[in-house]
């Protein structure tokens, strides 16, 4: 066996062999952080989107309309997600946490009360700011603050959470809408939120402190210094970086947030097209691991160009698809991309641009996403409105990936010699 094979094989097995004692001697905040990302899953598409027909049939809209309307409260919650990210550089996770997780579960029973279409942009106003936006900025920012050395371990161990909501949620409701209504659904829900916030304030109870991590020259960003927010924008990485911040957060929600429509175009009952949802998870945790592994060893500069490539080719798959198991490699070829994003950026703003201020910083990373998943569903559901096939759409996506990647590739390419210096 050549040498460097020999030896990438031994660092890997090292690197296995850490996992078990890392995890035990630091388990409160993993799991703390674990669990948020769990629960932003009432925030999410793939979760909201379960119940698109059901709610479309009660309030008498279209796919446009009911895209317009997921649309207007996600765009808004990404404009106050920009002054709600920064929070988390003044509170720490036990109470921010806390306080979020009880108004998620005020956004759940409204949506179970709403009785009329314009109460709806309230009510997803809620939970995309909470869900998808604070519960999950609270998890990655808390997380890659605390650790950083084995950031990429940490936000592995993480990341879970999303890879074990992803996988069950969706199922574990579509299977309760054959039992009973979809509002008391959302009720379930609430009582699930509830219920996990004297967990989160017990394993937390002796909390590492975000600003004393923050304040530490362990993790400078670029050129040796942490920047601010202002300092971020006005740097030309970010905004290379902005289209492949927009991409996942929009195709990905779109083609969760139709999945119903494209379960129809492609002549498969939704139950079987949710049942396929498993394989998109253990590909994404197997790429979360390898990707947190190459974090840890080769940081996040030599692989963040490349991770969207292989959703480019998930797009096009999905674009030709003729059967389940075509649907299921492009859902593979997804989950690659997934597993890796929930590492690689946000490990990168940590990497290049410092902890002290990433809370602010990544906050506006969170809001052109959380805009993404907004422009997302609504452009889908007006093209579909406009007789724009979903598989066309798709070979438009396909492309919109490549041209992300070749960006990442020149602007990422550019910075990396910055972090030397």
């Amino acid at each position: 066996m050549p040498e460097g094979v020999a030896a990438a094989e031994a660092s890997a097995h090292r690197w296995r062999m850490q996992i078990p004692g890392f995890v035990k001697d630091n388990a409160p905040w993993l799991l703390a952080g674990a669990m948020l990302a769990f629960l932003s899953g009432f925030g999410q598409t793939y979760f909201i989107s379960v119940f698109a027909g059901e709610i479309r049939a009660d309030y008498g809209l279209s796919h446009g309309q009911w895209g317009g309307v997921y649309t207007l409260g996600t765009s808004l919650s990404a404009l106050v997600m920009i002054w709600a990210g920064g929070l988390t550089d003044l509170f720490r996770a036990r109470a921010l946490g806390s306080a979020v997780l009880a108004m998620l579960a005020l956004a759940c029973i409204a949506m179970s009360f709403a009785n009329a279409a314009w109460m709806l942009v309230g009510v997803i106003f809620f939970l995309r700011l909470l869900g998808q936006g604070m519960l999950s900025h609270i998890a990655v920012v808390s997380v890659s603050r605390w650790f950083v050395a084995t950031r990429g371990k940490a936000l592995m161990c993480a990341g879970l959470g999303y890879a074990v909501g992803e996988a069950t949620l969706p199922l574990v409701f579509v299977s309760g809408l054959q039992v009973m209504g979809w509002r008391q659904l959302w009720l379930f829900a609430a009582a699930i939120l509830i219920l996990a916030i004297p967990l989160l304030r017990a394993l937390l109870t002796h909390e590492r402190t975000p600003q004393s991590m923050a304040d530490s020259s362990s993790s400078l960003g670029m050129e040796g210094r942490h920047w601010t927010r202002v300092q971020g924008l006005k740097h030309w990485l970010f905004w290379f970086m902005v289209p492949a911040l927009l991409g996942p957060a929009a195709f990905v929600t779109s083609f969760f947030f139709h999945q119903v429509h494209f379960a129809n175009v492609k002549n498969m009952e939704h139950i079987q097209l949710v049942a396929l949802f498993p394989v998109f998870t253990t590909v994404s945790v197997i790429s979360m691991i390898v990707s947190g592994y190459l974090l840890d060893r080769w940081g996040t500069a030599r692989l963040i160009p490349w991770c969207q490539l292989p959703i480019a080719a998930a797009f096009f798959v999905f674009g030709i698809a003729q059967s389940p198991v075509a649907v299921a490699v492009g859902l593979v070829l997804m989950g690659m991309t997934i597993g890796a994003n929930t590492t690689l950026p946000n490990a990168f703003w940590a990497e290049f641009y410092g902890t002290r201020h990433m809370g602010a910083i990544k906050a506006m990373a969170a809001a052109v996403m959380v805009l993404g998943s907004a422009l997302g569903p609504g452009l889908t559901g007006v093209l579909i409105d406009l007789k724009i096939g979903i598989e066309t759409q798709y070979m438009c996506v396909t492309a919109f990936f490549l041209a992300t990647s070749a960006l990442m590739i020149i602007g990422v390419g550019r910075a990396r010699p910055l972090l030397a210096a």
